[in-house]
């Protein structure tokens, strides 16, 4: 049986290689299921405590866990990759706030909201970067795709869950310019902008914009329709 303190060496080390964050299931596995769930935590509430003032950071996800450079890292980190990243585009970002606020949502529903069509393209490229998926349909006429966000998404914008997106403004943000705070946390999770120019190409330039479309609810939305345990 392993003593401890090498099991947390292990851990520390499969962290620190994964490309992934790992989960209680993957950390079990790295010592053949003889390290049980509980002792796993109290290794990793020590990680986290040594690694505590040092740039780098071990944080939970949606996923498991990882290591991470701290947020007053990234300004100096930058430095490496001088050139300023491109910000995205409008249309994604209102695209991307109404399905993580208002999911599970149809196409249907995001062009009721933002007040113009938008282009499968551009939730396409959202699909294909990890971010949205398909859950299900609704029972209604032509049975539309339900979009909702995917645990990918969570990773990538270093959060457990939806309830820690950012709060909007309490009176009800509408969505006729870019919630900042989203914005903020999408543009630092991908600092590339991979979606930046197949989203200005999807985005029509000529179909008319709302001034001020419905409030988006700061609390993510269930729909039964989306869920098969639902009776």
């Amino acid at each position: 049986m392993i003593n401890t303190a090498e099991a947390t060496r292990v851990l520390e080390t499969a962290l620190i290689c994964a490309h992934q964050p790992l989960s209680l299931k993957d950390m079990a596995i790295l010592f053949q299921d003889e390290v049980g769930a509980d002792t796993l935590k109290d290794m990793l509430e020590d990680l986290a405590r040594l690694w505590t003032g040092r740039g780098v950071e071990l944080v939970q996800v949606a996923t498991g866990w990882r290591f991470q450079s701290r947020p007053e890292m990234r300004e100096f980190l930058d430095r490496l990759h001088p050139e300023k990243p491109p910000r995205y585009t409008r249309a994604t970002l209102e695209t991307l706030a109404i399905i993580a606020y208002r999911q599970p949502v149809t196409r249907g529903d995001m062009e009721d909201i933002r007040g113009v069509t938008i282009n499968s393209l551009l939730i396409k490229q959202l699909e294909d970067r990890g971010w949205v998926e398909v859950i299900g349909h609704r029972e209604t006429v032509g049975r539309p795709a339900l979009f909702a966000t995917t645990r990918q998404f969570l990773d990538d914008l270093g959060l457990q869950s939806l309830a820690q997106l950012p709060a909007l403004d309490p009176v009800g943000e509408r969505l006729d310019g870019e919630p900042d705070a989203f914005a903020a946390l999408v543009q630092d999770a991908d600092p590339t902008g991979d979606l930046l120019e197949s989203a200005e190409a999807a985005e029509p330039t000529d179909a008319p914009e709302v001034e001020a479309g419905p409030e988006l609810s700061t609390t993510p939305q269930v729909d039964a329709a989306a869920d098969p345990a639902t009776p």
